[in-house]
């Protein structure tokens, strides 16, 4: 992409806030939009083939939403979790196999994408994450769920399409977690902790596609109890 198109790109950003440039082929992060870290609150660079993000991104300290999904990143660097106004964060379809260490510091963020990735566990740096709403971990390579699950502050947790054979009791202490999508993984219905159903905040439960049948789950203790729940929240958005 030439300069000149670059260079518009910016200029527009610096008015409105919003930096967007997707699906160019990008193979870095554009070094030029440094000159906008006090100005950007949003930037978009799905669909690139970008490897790296740079320690400069810890300077975008009006950030409120950002989007790499869909490039090849491997790694994030520490810089990120200095975002402090961070809402939302989209990193579907990378190579990412782990969140950097001071990933909970990020204490705006609400909504994080890492469908797609290469994640092979929960990592246990959400749990500091106090307004976290949706989290979207599906398509990774998850094979259970820890016991620091139970901090998780999220309203919905989508743990499709992983390898999942083995969930601690503690995610039914999760206090806000009302969504829960387990699709597609390899749980026997032994495995599922009956305490989600009899004893938790959780008002829907997918789990089609595991090693059990469905009906099945509706002869288990405390299934009443949820069907009260999944009702009486149908019933609030009806």
């Amino acid at each position: 992409m030439g300069n000149s198109a670059l260079k518009a790109h910016l200029e527009t950003a610096q008015k409105t806030g919003v930096f967007q440039l997707t699906g160019k082929g990008l193979t870095e992060f554009p070094e030029d939009l440094q000159k906008l870290t006090s100005n950007l609150r949003t930037i978009d660079l799905s669909n690139n083939k970008i490897e790296l993000l740079p320690p400069l991104i810890g300077k975008f300290s009006l950030l409120k939403s950002l989007a790499l999904n869909n490039n090849k990143l491997t790694a994030l660097p520490e810089e990120l979790c200095k975002l402090k106004k961070l809402e939302t964060l989209h990193l579907n379809g990378n190579h990412l196999r782990q969140l950097p260490a001071a990933f909970g510091q990020l204490s705006a963020l609400k909504t994080l994408s890492l469908s797609g990735n290469q994640l092979r566990t929960v990592p246990t740096q959400l749990c500091g994450l106090r307004h976290l709403d949706v989290v979207d971990l599906s398509k990774n390579q998850i094979q259970n769920v820890p016991d620091t699950v139970g901090e998780l502050q999220a309203i919905e947790l989508n743990l499709n399409q992983n390898q999942i054979s083995q969930i601690s009791v503690q995610i039914s202490h999760c206090p806000r977690l009302k969504v829960l999508r387990l699709e597609e993984n390899c749980l026997e219905l032994s495995m599922l902790p009956q305490s989600i159903l009899s004893d938790s905040q959780i008002s829907l439960l997918a789990v089609e596609g595991n090693l059990f049948e469905i009906k099945k789950l509706r002869e288990l203790e405390g299934y009443d109890k949820y069907m009260e729940r999944f009702t009486a929240t149908k019933k609030k958005f009806a």
